[in-house]
């Protein structure tokens, strides 16, 4: 197993609330949800339950495997977080996968996510011929992916970026897609939990994911219509 890393950056994702290019995009997905009476936002939870109920647990093929970090809890990866790197044990001792990246740098304290996550998987049976390389410089999903295609682009420069496998909790597989598509990923996404849960909680967060997920793509669409290209250019 190899390792490649980098000193982990510790930035916190509330900073977007100040953004005017995020405050530009909410204005756009609160007008869209008014003229709609909701309706859009009802579009939204439908595609997030649908991508979280049908994504597979394993791989079509062996692909890259890029594995989303979580808040670590005591420098510990928690509940969610174990359910993703155990997926990617399961496919890897299936020799479904071709190399893995380990997104997430420090969400609170020194330790990164990343690091967090690949010492859990030396102790759990990460087989050892899997190459793992750790991505420490983000603090959201948009920059896990972002720094992902730097990773994989500097290691085949020449080439197009390989498809892509998105290994996440349920709740989050439908931002994940839809961020990785923006940037020029082609990906299929692969669920951490056996089943979706039926928790109210659990609920509850799919509800909250469909706004984020919403706020993101309309927003977008919002930014291109008005000619806003340096919020569009946010997502390149």
């Amino acid at each position: 197993m190899s390792l490649s890393s980098s000193t982990p950056a510790t930035r916190s994702a509330w900073r977007y609330l100040g953004d005017r290019d995020v405050q530009y995009a909410a204005l756009g997905t609160l007008l869209a949800v008014v003229l709609s009476a909701g309706m859009v936002w009802l579009g939204y939870v439908i595609h997030v339950c649908r991508v979280a109920v049908r994504s597979p647990l394993v791989l079509p093929r062996r692909m890259v495997v890029l594995v989303f970090g979580y808040q670590l809890h005591d420098g510990l990866p928690q509940r969610d977080y174990r359910w993703r790197l155990r997926r990617l044990v399961q496919m890897a001792r299936a020799k479904q996968v071709d190399r893995v990246l380990l997104l997430g740098g420090c969400g609170g304290g020194t330790r990164s996510e990343a690091a967090a996550g690949y010492e859990w998987l030396q102790r759990h049976g990460l087989p050892a011929d899997v190459q793992v390389a750790l991505e420490q410089e983000s603090s959201d999903s948009l920059e896990n992916l972002r720094q992902a295609r730097v990773l994989l682009r500097a290691q085949v420069p020449d080439a197009r970026l390989p498809p892509v496998a998105l290994v996440s909790s349920r709740y989050h597989l439908a931002r994940c897609q839809l961020l990785a598509r923006y940037l020029g990923f082609s990906c299929v996404t692969i669920a951490a939990e056996p089943v979706l849960p039926r928790r109210a909680r659990y609920v509850a967060t799919l509800l909250l994911e469909a706004t984020y997920l919403m706020w993101i793509d309309v927003g977008m669409r919002w930014a291109q219509l008005t000619g806003r290209q340096r919020l569009r250019s946010r997502l390149r």
